[in-house]
């Protein structure tokens, strides 16, 4: 039987294809240059990795500053929101930690898998869809303890979601980064009280 690829060598070839990745971006991004640059072969790098994309995809999965994860890491650490005035705080840390220049820094790279993401949806589409799908979910989660229904739940997830992800990556082309802070907390103006159960239950 074949044998299987050494997780340890796996996970550290993987921080370094992070690294390249984060410095020269996805746009002409090619195994056999990638796998000189590493020190590396193409054969090996789809000996721990199948193909291009599952590479790209597992980049962005294991990336330690994705925004996902500190979402959740966020959670854990203040716990769920139990009112609106507690979900306003959370988004508001949370917007706070997305701003930060660790956080910024790899905006490039989220905005060029959503690029070609639309060009080749068959290669790279998975990995935006699960981020948006997987963002919604935990907003609709997190809505749906506060008392909401369903209905309304979702429909301001996904709100919440969208226009978050336009409000990240639109800096990156016109620079206005204080401009998108005041734009995200109007967002939350807007959306605060439609947080409150009274206006998600039925009777």
């Amino acid at each position: 039987m074949p044998r299987s690829p050494d997780p340890a060598k796996r996970r550290a070839l993987l921080d370094r294809v992070r690294a390249y990745v984060l410095h020269n971006g996805l746009t002409d991004l090619s195994l056999r240059p990638l796998a000189q640059a590493l020190g590396t072969s193409d054969r090996m790098l789809l000996y721990y990795f199948g193909t291009k994309e599952r590479l790209v995809a597992e980049v962005v999965a294991f990336d330690e500053r994705r925004p996902l994860l500190r979402i959740h890491t966020l959670l854990k650490t203040a716990g769920s929101p139990t009112d609106a005035a507690g979900l306003r705080r959370f988004l508001e840390e949370l917007w706070r930690q997305f701003s930060e220049p660790d956080a910024r820094a790899v905006r490039p790279l989220y905005l060029e898998i959503m690029s070609v993401s639309v060009l080749h949806p068959d290669r790279y589409g998975p990995v935006m869809r699960d981020m948006v799908t997987q963002w919604t979910a935990l907003f609709t989660s997190i809505l749906r303890d506060l008392g909401l229904d369903q209905t309304s739940a979702s429909a301001q997830a996904t709100l919440l979601t969208d226009t978050s992800l336009g409000l990240l990556m639109a800096p990156l082309a016109d620079g206005h980064w204080k401009r998108a802070d005041t734009a995200f907390r109007n967002l939350l103006d807007a959306l605060e009280p439609g947080w409150h159960p009274t206006h998600g239950r039925t009777s």
